[in-house]
C-alpha cells in the first residue's frame, strides 16, 4: 500500500481536506492529459485517488438539490461557466435554463452543501424533442407552468464540474434521482428522454472516409446514387472532399449538401451508436452511458444541433435515448451482462440498412 495513501486519508479528516484532494486529482488528470507527468507511478496514484473519491462520494452522501433563479449567484455561475455541452451565453440565457418548464439539479456533498459537483439540465415539454435549438433557444411557453402542458420530461444536458471526479459514478446516480424526483412532482409525465449529443462521431466518420479512399476492394458508404448525388454537388473524388468538407461546420451552409447527406449519415450514425464496440460496449461515451442507465435508443435526429460545435462534432445529429421506468433494471442488466441493446425500430433499420451497405 503506497505511503501517501495514509496521507490522503488524515487529509481528507481536516476542514476543507476532501475538496483540496478532488483539485488535487484534478491538477493531477490535467498533468497527465498535457503528458507533463507521466509513469506507472502516476497512473497509480491516480487509481489511489479515485478508489478513495469514489467511497466519500458514494450516494449516501450526496444530496440532491434542486437550482432556480434564487439559488446562490456562486453556484449559478459555476453552473454557467461548467456547462459542457451547450454553452451559456449569457445571465438571460441562464435564467431560461433554470426557469419556467426548466429544471436544474445539482449534486452537492454532505461535506460541502450547495457546492456543486455535477448538473443535470431538464425541459418540460408536451412531446419528445427532436433539436436542441428548440430547447436552448425558443421561449417557453408562458411565465407560469401550466401542469397540464407537461407530458414529458428530456434530459438536455449532463455536466460534470469538479473535474476530479472524473469516473466517480456520480452521472448514474443522480439521474436515477432525478426520474424519481419527477415522477413526485409530476405524476402524469407519459414519456422521459434524453436529447444528447454525439460527440466523436465527426472523428470517427473522417478515419471511415479516410480508410475508404485507401482499401481497395471495400463497399462504399454510399449507394450509387447517394455517390452520384454527392458527386455532382461537391465535385470528386467524394472521400476526400467530403473530408475536408465535414472537418468545419460551413458544409451546413449548403441546403442540397445537407439533403443529400440526410440519408447516409443518418445510417452512418445508426451504426457508430449501435454497432461500433470498445470491449463490447458501445464505443460512444454518451450512448455508453445511457445503455448502461437501461435506456433505449430510441430515435436519430438529423440537423438536431445546428451549432457550429454541434455540425463538427457530430454533424448536426443528436440521439434520443427513452427512459421506461418499468424496462430500467432488466434493460441495464442485459447491457452490462451480455452487452446486448435495447433498441427501437427506427434505429435498427438504419443500422440494417448500414450493413447491408458496407462490409463493416
Amino acid at each position: 500500500v503506497p505511503r501517501y495513501r495514509g496521507l490522503f486519508h488524515n487529509i481528507s479528516k481536516l476542514d476543507g481536506g476532501v475538496r483540496f484532494l478532488v483539485r488535487l486529482r484534478a491538477d493531477l488528470l490535467e498533468a497527465q492529459a498535457l503528458k507533463l507527468v507521466e509513469g506507472p507511478h502516476v497512473r497509480e496514484m491516480n487509481g489511489v485517488l479515485k478508489s478513495m473519491l469514489s467511497e466519500w462520494f458514494s450516494p449516501g452522501f450526496l444530496n440532491l438539490e434542486r437550482v432556480t433563479w434564487h439559488s446562490p449567484c456562486e453556484v449559478l455561475q459555476k453552473i454557467s461557466e461548467s456547462e459542457a455541452v451547450h454553452p451559456v451565453k449569457n445571465w438571460m440565457d441562464l435564467k431560461q435554463r433554470v426557469g419556467p418548464y426548466r429544471r436544474c439539479y445539482i449534486f452537492s456533498h454532505c461535506s460541502t452543501p450547495g457546492e456543486p459537483l455535477i448538473v443535470l439540465h431538464v425541459a418540460l415539454t408536451s412531446d419528445i424533442s427532436n433539436n436542441i435549438q428548440a430547447i436552448i433557444k425558443e421561449r417557453p411557453p408562458s411565465e407560469m407552468e401550466e401542469r397540464g402542458r407537461i407530458t414529458t420530461a428530456i434530459f438536455y444536458s449532463v455536466s460534470l464540474i469538479q473535474q476530479g471526479l472524473q469516473g466517480v459514478e456520480l452521472g448514474t446516480f443522480l439521474v436515477k434521482r432525478v426520474l424519481n424526483e419527477l415522477q413526485k412532482e409530476f405524476p402524469q409525465l407519459g414519456a422521459i428522454s434524453s436529447l444528447s449529443p454525439i460527440p466523436g462521431f465527426t472523428k470517427w466518420l473522417l478515419g471511415l472516409l479516410s480508410s475508404q479512399t485507401t482499401e481497395h476492394g471495400r463497399k462504399e458508404l454510399f449507394t450509387d446514387s447517394e455517390h452520384k448525388e454527392i458527386a455532382e454537388i461537391v465535385g470528386s473524388p467524394v472521400h476526400e472532399t467530403l473530408r475536408v468538407l465535414l472537418s468545419s461546420s460551413e458544409w451546413a451552409q449548403s441546403e442540397k449538401l445537407v439533403r443529400a447527406l440526410q440519408v447516409p449519415l443518418m445510417r452512418v450514425c445508426a451504426w457508430y451508436l449501435y454497432g461500433e464496440k470498445h470491449r463490447g460496449f458501445a464505443l460512444s461515451h454518451v450512448a455508453n452511458f445511457h445503455l448502461q442507465n437501461g435506456a433505449v435508443m430510441w430515435r436519430i435526429n438529423w440537423m438536431a444541433d445546428r451549432s457550429p460545435r454541434g455540425l463538427t462534432s457530430s454533424c448536426g445529429l443528436m440521439a434520443n435515448f427513452r427512459y421506461y421506468s418499468e424496462e430500467l433494471g432488466p434493460n441495464s442488466t442485459a447491457y452490462l451482462g451480455s452487452k446486448s441493446i435495447k433498441a427501437s425500430e427506427q434505429v435498427l433499420r438504419l443500422v440494417a440498412q448500414f450493413q447491408e451497405n458496407s462490409k463493416l
